[in-house]
Order: C-alpha cells, then sequence, then structure tokens
C-alpha cells in the first residue's frame, strides 16, 4: 500500500470479503454508517484487519471521526507514513 488508490482498493477488498459489501458501494464518498451500515463492531473488525495487513499498531481512536470511506483512507495513509 505506497498511495491512496493502493489502500482503497485493499478498503474494498476488505469490504467486501468480510462484510460482503459489494466493491462498487465502496467509494470515498460512501458514508460508513448511512450507506454502507457498518457499525462500530464492523469498525473495531476492520481495525483488528488493518492491523494486520499494515503491521502498525491501529488505534481506535484514530478512527473513531472516520464517517467516510475517504476518511478511513486517509487515516491508514497517515498510519503508514508515520
Amino acid at each position: 500500500m505506497n498511495n491512496k488508490d493502493d489502500i482503497l482498493q485493499v478498503i474494498k477488498q476488505i469490504m467486501l470479503e468480510m462484510f460482503e459489501i459489494e466493491q462498487d458501494l465502496v467509494t470515498l464518498d460512501a458514508q460508513l454508517a448511512d450507506d454502507l451500515d457498518f457499525d462500530s463492531i464492523d469498525a473495531v473488525d476492520m481495525i483488528v484487519k488493518l492491523k494486520e495487513i499494515t503491521g502498525k499498531a491501529v488505534k481506535p481512536e484514530d478512527f473513531k471521526n472516520a464517517k467516510t470511506i475517504g476518511d478511513v483512507v486517509d487515516a491508514v495513509d497517515k498510519l503508514i507514513n508515520e
């Protein structure tokens, strides 16, 4: 995952495999709760998966303000580049 496009592709794959959310629905503007029916338990599962993929300690508070897929991409990008 070298750039935000790569991160988005990984997140699309996670959303499909873990939550059965079609990749076409996973856009940068997609609202996690409203558009994707993503809840707090789903968010924790995603954080665990992102930790496995990045090998970095993921702090849930870094993601608590994420409302869109774009917010998640930005948080992962920041995490990778720290």
